[in-house]
């Protein structure tokens, strides 16, 4: 049957990037074929002993009728006011800032965050404007593609890439084409994520204080996607600072904890943005989830989250990227293939200069063998489809025990240099 859709039906039911992967996602997870080699999902690890934690802390609300609160009565729209005021605390021992409780709102996870955020400082305007969300460093979180209630509300800027040793690279963000961009389109909103999926770059400090102050030279915000970072999960491998400003809106989550079923995002703002974003909630919702702070509120007061993350989750994950480097080394190490410098998250970003397929073909290729990974085109949002780079590199997921991670790899590199 053709049902007539309104704009938005038409726009939020097409088929898309983010739809795939968690189709093929959830077909993995919950299919009875044993055999497929799923390295394209974006699931966090289920860490045993982070697990066992949670597990644990579910354990003794429903010991002590905690679980009547978490289940059985709506918070706010802005979220819990004791998990909120835990965070607050905890931030600004954490970061030496001067938070409160109205800087912080809850969703329902970060894509709720970013739909939200977006369409709430670019799109159609009230004065009849059309701004755009410019992402500076492509390429990003395929989550972003599609959330714009406007058509063509991402715009993004080629990076520059920077090769370095042990057939590694890195993307770097081109300012000069950042400034330009400025100047010839309209920006509502600037947005990166650090570290960034698909690819595991870690922007400077240098660099992210560039970005704050041409954000701040603009009047316009800066959003970072600090989902895998500081201070949890604290998959982030290299020397960072988490900085925050009146002018920056900083998005967390609980997922990566190994929580994504929880669905809680955290977004830190000016007071004006997180009213603005609780009304949203109201609206949309009624109410976020109350699930993951219930879950993490007490663990947040005695500051044992922090300690899990860094004793137990950060760690775990950054074994997992030696393993990942040292079986690529061991699989790609004769060829041409390129690794994107693992800086952060969990996921490996090949680049195949000489690849003589497009990525979604590959990911076809694969798929029929029962190795799942992600082509790399739906990552380049917001830009034209002519760079033949666009279409040369595929993401893996490396949060995965090393003999399928192995497997999975093996059947890439026969598949792209035996084909």
């Amino acid at each position: 049957m053709d049902q007539k859709y309104s704009k938005f039906g038409k726009k939020f039911t097409r088929y898309s990037g983010i739809t795939q992967l968690m189709d093929d996602l959830g077909k993995a997870n919950h299919g009875d074929n044993k055999d497929i080699v799923m390295l394209g999902g974006g699931n966090p690890a289920l860490i045993p002993e982070a697990h066992e934690v949670f597990v644990g802390e579910l354990q003794k609300l429903i010991d002590d009728s905690g679980v009547d609160q978490m289940l059985g009565y709506y918070d706010g729209p802005q979220g819990s006011e004791v998990f909120i005021e835990a965070l607050v605390e905890m931030l600004n021992d954490y970061c030496g800032w001067s938070l409160d409780k109205d800087n912080i709102a809850i969703t329902n996870g970060s894509q709720s965050s970013f739909f939200s955020l977006f369409n709430l400082f670019a799109g159609e305007m009230s004065d009849g404007a059309k701004k755009k969300v410019l992402l500076p460093l492509s390429p990003e979180y395929i989550g972003y593609a599609d959330q714009g209630l406007s058509e063509d509300m991402l715009i993004a800027v080629k990076p520059e890439i920077h090769e370095l040793d042990n057939q590694q690279f890195k993307y770097q963000i081109d300012f000069d084409k950042l400034e330009k961009t400025l100047n010839q389109e309209d920006i509502g909103v600037i947005c990166v994520s650090r570290p960034t999926n698909p690819t595991g770059n870690v922007i400077t400090d240098g660099e992210l204080a560039k970005l704050d102050s041409i954000a701040q030279a603009n009047n316009i915000p800066l959003i970072v996607d600090n989902a895998y970072g500081q201070p949890f999960p604290g998959a982030i491998y290299t020397d960072v600072t988490l900085s925050w400003n009146e002018n920056t809106i900083l998005c967390m989550s609980l997922s990566k904890l190994g929580l994504p079923g929880v669905r809680t995002g955290i977004v830190i703002a000016n007071h004006d943005t997180i009213q603005a974003l609780s009304r949203m909630n109201g609206v949309m919702t009624l109410a976020p989830s109350s699930v993951g702070p219930s879950l993490l509120t007490r663990m947040i007061k005695d500051r044992e989250l922090i300690a899990l993350t860094s004793n137990v989750i950060k760690p775990y994950y950054q074994a997992k990227a030696d393993i990942a480097v040292e079986l690529f080394n061991e699989v790609f190490g004769d060829s041409n293939t390129k690794l994107h410098k693992l800086e952060g998250a969990f996921f490996m970003w090949l680049w195949f200069p000489d690849l003589k397929i497009t990525s979604e073909e590959l990911y076809q290729k694969l798929k029929a063998k029962g190795v799942y990974i992600i082509p790399g085109h739906n990552f380049f949002i917001g830009m034209d489809d002519n760079w033949p780079h666009q279409h040369q590199c595929i993401r893996i997921n490396y949060a995965k025990d090393e003999a399928t991670l192995r497997k999975g790899l093996k059947v890439v590199f026969q598949e792209v240099f035996n084909a």
